[in-house]
């Protein structure tokens, strides 16, 4: 941008400069070459006598011819020209010779050329000199310093009270270090954040800065590496001298599994630019110098692929696992989420906590943020919760995709297909309870059946698993008993992939296999070499590899045929349940059990919102 209005403006002084020599130059522009007279014909005619005036100056001579025709003519110096002139009786006028050559403009005219090219002489050596401190800056750390305007403090993280307390011991070490030191503690070099994506690391951290009182630098594991060896490590480096100079601080890399991964993990070989910021990074962290009053703050969802050397105590003495919220978490991100929005008197945040269960911090604030534009589209002053639960089926299940035009034929299979899913969760040992079925298309499945379960989880049991695998077949198993086994469509195609996939875990991570025990069979290496994914079996034989592809077809197998022997014996309830779902298109848990009991279920349409909640809006209710 700047150097395009450097060209513009020399563009600009060079059309100026040469519309004044063009106008300085008027002024001494002599007559057109038509007029011009010879010397020698100019004499002939004042002896003629048929010159009637003319002007002298210098060498130049300007006149007038009888008949009023204007000239001019170059004289040398001739003296008897002005004795021929005066005993022809020719008016002669005399002027001083013309010496605006010799004045400002005159000079300039002059010397415009060789300004011209002195002033894109050093425009250019202004845009190497820009250039070349770019190029030194190349080293230069990208961390950005966090302004304390718009401070997050503690008081806006909720759901993760253990990972606040070990980062709140981190800040009375900053504030006041003695009160650690009098009994020998040591600040801690590093804290390292571990957990899934969306949990609030990130969040964390800024609150972190939020509540000390020191400088905080950012930046991201991927601001240090580049296609030049040794940038990366001139950057760590320049960043802990920025640290040193502002200590006591913290630093805080985002993503720091960009930079510090396993060494020597590649099989066409390392990546020398990674390996050498990386190496950086540990000396800054546990070198020879003391980095006092400096903290390092790390956040990452892979600590799997980090190097050992970077997780060592000494260097990241601290690791801090921030996992999805309990039941009580959930419930207090709620209320953070929840502050700047109007809620109806019959939302209770408790409810909506218990039916979200794994949900992370982000996907609960994504929740709160669709209950509320659902109810701005209903025109509606407050939101509801009947817009939460919408929210929830939208985040969890997708939108609805009522416009897809399905005919009968693909209705009914959808139908029979979800129902099979329904009846074979409602026979098997263990399971979580049905919280809705539906044939309206969401997202990229024609039809759902979605489970939630009562309570967190944290381990499944293999009367679990293998009640897992039933219900997932019994799609499959429905259109095969329904339809006949020539006439089953792609619709499984997810429920065999999810059920392959559950079946490798239990034989390969879990040990559910009898053959094989409890062994692990996982432990492969993807690498990508010469542009190519290669996966690496390490530590199973092909014996052993074809035992796994035979168990985890057995488990699959055995699924589906469970799966035909309840559908076939709950024949009247899944039928039922087909035709109800051909009816109403949804129904939830309670519904279906409802249907099962032989009660009989009215769906009426959705009740008005009411006049207290509406706002007065010319925008047309959806």
């Amino acid at each position: 941008m700047k150097a395009g209005k450097s060209i513009l403006f020399w563009l600009g002084a060079i059309v100026v400069l040469t519309l004044i020599s063009n106008m300085a130059g008027l002024g001494t522009k002599k007559m057109s070459p038509r007029n011009a007279l010879p010397f020698s014909e100019f004499m002939n005619q004042v002896e003629a006598k048929n010159v009637s005036s003319v002007t002298i100056s210098g060498p130049d001579v300007n006149g007038q011819l009888s008949d009023g025709t204007s000239f001019y003519t170059y004289a040398p110096d001739d003296p008897s020209m002005y004795e021929t002139l005066r005993k022809s009786g020719v008016r002669v006028e005399a002027k001083p010779i013309d010496n605006s050559a010799d004045t400002f403009w005159g000079v300039f005219v002059s010397w415009f050329p060789m300004i011209l090219l002195i002033g894109v002489w050093v425009f250019f050596m202004r845009q190497a000199n820009s250039g070349n401190n770019k190029a030194m800056s190349f080293g230069k750390s990208r961390a950005r310093l966090i302004e304390n305007a718009k401070k997050v403090t503690f008081a806006d993280v909720a759901g993760c009270d253990e990972s606040k307390q070990e980062l709140e011991e981190v800040i009375d070490f900053l504030k006041d270090p003695g009160k650690f030191q009098r009994l020998g503690g040591k600040i801690p070099k590093g804290v390292l954040l571990v957990g899934p994506p969306g949990t609030g690391k990130t969040l964390l951290a800024k609150a972190v800065a939020g509540e000390a009182d020191v400088p905080f630098f950012s930046i991201s594991g991927s601001d240090f590496v580049e296609m030049f060896v040794g940038v990366g490590a001139s950057r760590v480096r320049d960043m802990f001298a920025q640290a040193k100079k502002n200590s006591p601080c913290l630093l805080f890399i985002d993503e720091i599994d960009a930079v510090g991964r396993h060494r020597g993990a590649g099989l066409g070989g390392g990546n020398d630019e990674r390996e050498q910021t990386l190496n950086q990074l540990l000396v800054e962290m546990d070198g020879f110098d003391e980095n006092e009053n400096v903290i390092l703050i790390a956040a990452t969802n892979r600590p799997d692929v980090l190097d050992p050397a970077l997780l060592r105590p000494g260097r990241f003495d601290r690791q801090v696992v921030v996992t999805n919220p309990d039941l009580k978490g959930r419930e207090d991100i709620l209320k953070v989420h929840v502050k700047k929005v109007p809620l109806a008197k019959d939302v209770n945040l408790a409810v909506i906590a218990r039916g979200t269960p794994g949900f992370s911090g982000a996907d609960l604030a994504n929740l709160v943020n669709e209950a509320a534009l659902l109810a701005a589209r209903k025109n509606k002053r407050k939101v509801t919760s009947k817009d939460f639960d919408d929210a929830k089926d939208k985040v969890m299940m997708g939108n609805e995709r009522k416009s897809m035009a399905m005919d009968e034929q693909e209705k009914l299979l959808t139908a029979y297909h979800e129902a099979g899913h329904a009846i074979c969760s409602l026979n098997v040992p263990e399971t979580d309870p049905i919280h809705k079925a539906t044939i309206i298309p969401r997202g990229r499945a024609l039809g759902m059946v979605q489970q939630l379960p009562e309570k967190d989880q944290y381990s499944y049991s293999r009367a679990k698993m293998l009640s897992r695998l039933i219900i997932t077949m019994g799609g499959r198993a429905a259109e095969e008993i329904k339809f006949g086994y020539d006439k089953v469509t792609s619709g499984a195609s997810s429920d065999i992939a999810a059920a392959t996939k559950l079946a490798r875990a239990m034989v390969t991570e879990w040990g559910m296999s009898d053959k094989l025990g409890p062994v692990l069979y996982v432990e492969n290496s993807e690498e990508v070499f010469l542009g190519k994914s290669v996966t690496q079996n390490k530590n199973m034989s092909e014996d052993t590899a074809k035992i796994i592809d035979a168990e985890i077809k057995r488990l699959v197998c055995d699924a589906h045929e469970s799966a035909l022997k309840i559908l076939n014996d709950k024949n009247s309830e899944w039928e039922k349940l087909a035709q109800a779902l051909i009816e109403y298109e949804t129904l939830s848990g309670d519904e279906i059990k409802a249907l099962l009991r032989g009660e009989t279920i009215s769906k009426a349409s959705e009740a008005p919102v009411p006049e207290e909640l509406k706002t007065k809006s010319s925008v047309p209710e959806v």
